[in-house]
């Protein structure tokens, strides 16, 4: 969807719940029609839910489901805005970086009561039953998946490097993504994140660096109550993520986010990508690439041999503003059970919520062959809980991206930065505690 009939559809749903019946569901027959939002957009995704839409309909013939698609980059934005208004939405997706700021303001609604009895609980994993709810028991979503990063490269520009096989370190993707790149050829050796999202990788890496230390409860904290950016290793890890820019990465990168990441490893342009394992759904689904030409490797290790893996989620939620809340929760339970669940995760390749799930073949070949690698070593690839809910965080991931580019731009010095972001967050918690 462009922009044009995005902002038109948003229009229309707002238009929708001041003239009553049709949109919020007022029908004569008792019909409800459900405004639904999701965030993450692209379209084989969109179709994907449709189809399960399109089944949850047929088995609630009184619910019908409008599914409003924004384009990723303004949807957060779009749906706070809805989410505001108090109107507009029943059914969104709720992301761990905007539950705790939705939550915070009174725009989620808590379906702990509604889901107490729901069957579903005894089919999710245990990373799925603790997403669900908050410290204090409430579940303002119910996850649809786990996102974790993986190194996706291009066997075939790492071969003709001379490489029999990926790096397994930072240092070692700096080395090799730098004997790869080739500017004469516009070949580059990592797609590298400045744009949108860019602290995420930042941070990445420092974890990494600091594994050792590291709180798993906290991954932003190491076990001496200090934060992660005031250790002495997350100067050199950040020393090394520059360097990964300046050796091995495409110039215009410093403007990249997700789409131009994608696009950059699919069409060659860079052999190394670091993402989530949505993309593999993507590249599966790509023109430009054929599946012998690329598959992925575990997460990558700082000097200490340990990895930091920072398991991402979203899932469905209900709008603390909807007028039918009974059926809002209704097609939460119905998206986070069963065949539906399942399609979702595979299609959008996620970590799957469902225990049934993690036996299936599709989970253990291929690209994600990493994933089961990293989940067999635990000891080396360390699962952390980032602190993705506290109410601030929206507001910290706008920050650090913005100081990833006066990095870049040489505008903040590396130094400055980590002082800064170490501030930042000994504030935010001595704050939180007062």
């Amino acid at each position: 969807m462009n922009r044009r009939n995005a902002v038109a559809a948003l229009g229309l749903a707002l238009t929708m719940t001041v003239t009553g019946c049709s949109a919020m569901g007022g029908a004569e027959d008792g019909t409800v029609t459900l405004q639904m939002v999701e965030s993450l957009t692209n379209p084989a995704r969109t179709q994907v839910l449709k189809r399960l839409l399109t089944d949850f309909e047929k088995q609630n013939p009184k619910i019908k489901v409008n599914l409003i698609s924004p384009p990723t980059s303004q949807a957060d934005q779009k749906m706070q805005q809805m989410l505001q208004s108090g109107s507009g939405v029943d059914t969104l997706e709720v992301r761990d970086i905007t539950v705790g700021s939705w939550s915070n303001n009174g725009w989620l609604y808590d379906m702990s009561t509604d889901l107490k009895g729901w069957s579903g609980w005894q089919e999710l994993t245990e990373n799925a039953v603790k997403a669900g709810a908050d410290a204090k028991g409430r579940t303002y979503f119910v996850p649809y998946g786990f996102y974790g990063l993986s190194l996706f490269y291009r066997k075939d520009l790492v071969g003709e490097a001379g490489y029999d096989k990926p790096p397994g370190t930072w240092e070692e993707l700096v080395d090799q993504a730098s004997a790869i790149q080739d500017k004469s050829k516009r070949r580059y050796g990592y797609a590298f994140r400045g744009g949108p999202n860019a602290g995420s990788n930042v941070t990445a890496i420092i974890e990494a660096y600091a594994a050792d230390r590291i709180d798993p409860a906290d991954g932003y904290r190491l076990t001496d109550g200090s934060t992660v950016f005031s250790a002495p290793e997350a100067n050199e890890a950040l020393t090394k993520y520059l360097e990964l820019f300046e050796k091995g990465s495409p110039p215009s990168s410093i403007a990249w986010g997700y789409p131009e990441m994608v696009e950059g490893f699919a069409n060659g342009s860079t052999a190394f990508l670091l993402q989530d394992p949505e993309v593999i759904a993507t590249l599966r689904e790509s023109k430009a690439i054929d599946e012998e030409q690329w598959t992925t490797a575990p997460l990558l290790a700082g000097p200490g041999g340990k990895a930091v893996q920072p398991l991402a989620t979203a899932g469905w939620g209900v709008a603390k503003g909807s007028k039918h809340k009974a059926e809002a929760v209704k097609l939460v339970e119905f998206l986070s059970e069963g065949e539906a669940s399942t399609t979702f995760a595979k299609k959008n390749s996620l970590v799957p919520i469902l225990k049934q799930a993690g036996e299936d073949p599709f989970y253990r070949t291929g690209p994600w062959a990493s994933y089961l690698t990293m989940n067999q070593a635990p000891e080396t690839y360390l699962n952390v809980t980032q602190p993705r809910d506290v109410p601030w965080f929206t507001e910290w991931t706008q920050k650090a991206d913005a100081d990833v580019q006066k990095v870049l731009l040489g505008k903040m010095t590396p130094k400055q930065l980590l002082t800064d972001w170490d501030a930042y967050w000994t504030a935010k918690r001595k704050n939180e505690k007062s």
